[in-house]
């Protein structure tokens, strides 16, 4: 083997089992690359790509039925364990001892690893001064916030200098601010240490950082180069349009979207949207007088082409119009009306918070925030990990009591109404909620119940989110065992069974890939136009755009209020100087930070 290859994979095949139905599934299939020694190479694709599996082959975890793996000119297949005294690897839910301090984390993880004791403290303070978790050794790792906690799992897997890093979406849940540390930490690892490092990613911008991409699809390798050569695929076809004033950057992007013999993507930015074309150069009424101009394309663009060539016809079935879905009930299978439903009505918003406060003993989470979400608004909670957000929507959910302010839900006291109040609410939380062991169908039946659907109904509401969240087929399947956007949609159907006036999603597209992020959106704002208030937390900056307004908090106080283009201005943004939804956080929170320590 070539000694400049870290891994040389070459025919590699991968399939199996699912015990409760013995299906065959082919994870991998025909799968050949080679990463290059000392440099940073990104592995992306959609759910059930293939990506964790093939990771998993790497680290001697699993062995391939077919092809040959040769890793640190090492046969895998042959001798594991040699490759894993050489290797180091951070799957996406890393092993942390929640209960055990930071030092002792890394302490129990230098032990399994057999770290000698002279060279631990050099290495110890080399990781704690690069994370910046030197000021919290005490600290419980089950006290850190999301990003503090990756930035440990990280620390605890390099405990040893490893010849080759496997990182499996490592930024999966994190704030763009502990997303840009945790890359300067892997960039400065490749520099000073020579590091090989290969990672899988739902973040196409993080892609772009590396000197080589692979795009699996469905098990197989789609594309490989470097990230200019993927870009290329979308070569010519990406433009950005400027909606006509006064129509939100997403009315337009849902016209593109539903365009589809024209139009491959269309995603807002900065409140434009940026589109990529088809093949051919027919007019687009969708654009409506919207004003076209060229720009460069990207990685994330090549990606968008190579998957919606190979996208299936059903996977159609998850951009259904939620609200034509919706409206098929019929009036004497609805749900008893509540009294206080009046209280529902237009001109009252669905949501006031004031001076909302949560402590939890000494600490603050949540201190004195203050707005209001009208009926039918999409709003968004953005904020770094540790701000403050979920333990918002949990208040706002009626899961946890404030410690003192005003809340106000579906025209609902918080404080003496919450029983009633969650009837009018859908909620899906940043974990996965539902009974891994159910089936998709036990998981909707049982739910449905719950929410008090019965007979004809629930049936109907079962077939009808079924079909809007694009899940037949999935029925029988063990809800613990679908990939993970799959699991996602499920629970969105889920929350929606019994049609609630507001939906909570806590961070619903984390770790999806660009596609599926994509459908998701184009669902949410189809239900948003027929009523539904929507209040979401997401750490994807580009995401904020489809908002009518957003609140960026940061430990536990707001920072800042108002529509995307309001928030870019009061980050800096001009006519002459643009800024994204991520440079304009990035900005209001680190300004927040420096007035915070000035103080």
């Amino acid at each position: 083997m070539n000694q400049a290859l870290a891994i040389d994979a070459a025919g590699i095949g991968k399939r199996f089992v699912v015990k409760e139905s013995g299906q065959v599934v082919q994870a991998l299939d025909d799968v050949s690359l080679q990463v290059p020694a000392g440099a940073l190479t990104a592995l992306v694709g959609p759910d059930g790509a293939g990506k964790t599996t093939f990771l998993r082959l790497v680290a001697g975890l699993m062995t391939p039925q077919q092809g040959t793996l040769r890793v640190l000119n090492e046969d895998v297949i042959a001798q594991p364990q040699r490759i894993q005294d050489r290797i180091s690897y951070m799957p996406q839910r890393f092993g942390l001892y929640e209960d055990l301090s930071v030092q002792e984390n890394l302490d129990l993880y230098a032990d399994l690893h057999g770290v000698p004791a002279d060279v631990r403290r050099g290495r110890y303070d080399k990781l704690l001064a690069m994370t910046d978790l030197a000021r919290f050794t005490s600290r419980p790792a089950g006290k850190l916030s999301g990003g503090m906690k990756q930035k440990l799992g990280l620390a605890c897997t390099l405990v040893r200098s490893p010849e080759l890093l496997l990182l499996d979406e490592p930024t999966v849940g994190v704030d763009p601010l502990s997303r840009r540390e945790l890359w300067e930490i892997v960039s400065q690892l490749i520099d000073e240490e020579n590091l090989s490092v290969i990672v899988a990613t739902a973040y196409l911008d993080e892609a772009e950082r590396c000197a080589r991409v692979y795009v699996l699809h469905e098990g197989r390798l789609l594309a490989a180069g470097d990230p200019a050569a993927i870009a290329r695929h979308a070569h010519g076809r990406c433009f950005v349009a400027t909606p006509a004033d006064g129509e939100p950057a997403r009315e337009l992007q849902a016209r593109l979207l539903d365009d589809t013999a024209h139009i491959i993507d269309a995603v807002p930015q900065g409140g434009e949207v940026r589109l990529i074309r088809g093949d051919d150069t027919a007019a687009l009424p969708a654009l409506r007088g919207a004003v076209l101009r060229p720009v460069p394309e990207r990685l994330e663009d090549g990606f968008m082409v190579l998957l919606r060539a190979r996208q299936e016809d059903a996977d159609s079935g998850a951009v259904d119009d939620p609200g034509m879905q919706a409206g098929e009930d019929t009036a004497q299978d609805a749900l008893p009306t509540d009294p206080d439903d009046e209280a529902l009505a237009l001109d009252r918003p669905a949501i006031e918070v004031r001076d909302l406060v949560r402590k939890f003993g000494d600490f603050t989470a949540v201190d004195r925030t203050t707005f209001s979400v009208s009926r039918g608004e999409i709003f968004g909670l953005l904020g770094p990990n540790g701000a403050g957000k979920t333990t918002t929507f949990r208040m706002l959910c009626g899961l946890l009591p404030a410690s003192g302010g005003h809340a106000q839900v579906a025209g609902m006291d918080l404080r003496t109404a919450r029983a009633r109040a969650r009837r009018h609410i859908g909620y899906v939380s940043q974990k996965f909620a539902l009974y891994g062991n159910l089936t998709a169908m036990e998981n909707l039946r049982f739910f449905g119940g719950a929410y008090g659907l019965r007979g004809k109904r629930l049936a109907r509401r079962i077939d009808t989110v079924l079909t809007q969240f694009g899940l037949h087929g999935h029925e029988n399947a063990p809800a613990g065992q679908l990939p993970g956007g799959t699991k996602q949609r499920l629970a969105m159907a889920v929350g929606l069974l019994h049609e609630p006036d507001i939906l909570f999603l806590d961070e619903p597209t984390s770790g999806a890939d660009p596609l599926a992020r994509r459908r998701f959106w184009r669902s949410i704002t189809a239900l948003a136009d027929t009523g539904t208030t929507i209040v979401i937390t997401t750490h994807f900056m580009e995401e904020a755009e489809y908002c009518d307004r957003i609140v960026i908090q940061d430990a536990g106080k707001l920072l800042a209020l108002g529509t995307p283009a309001e928030v870019r201005q009061q980050a800096g943004e001009t006519p002459d100087a643009r800024l994204d939804m991520e440079q304009a956080f990035i900005g209001i929170v680190e300004q927040g930070r420096r007035a915070r320590e000035a103080a």
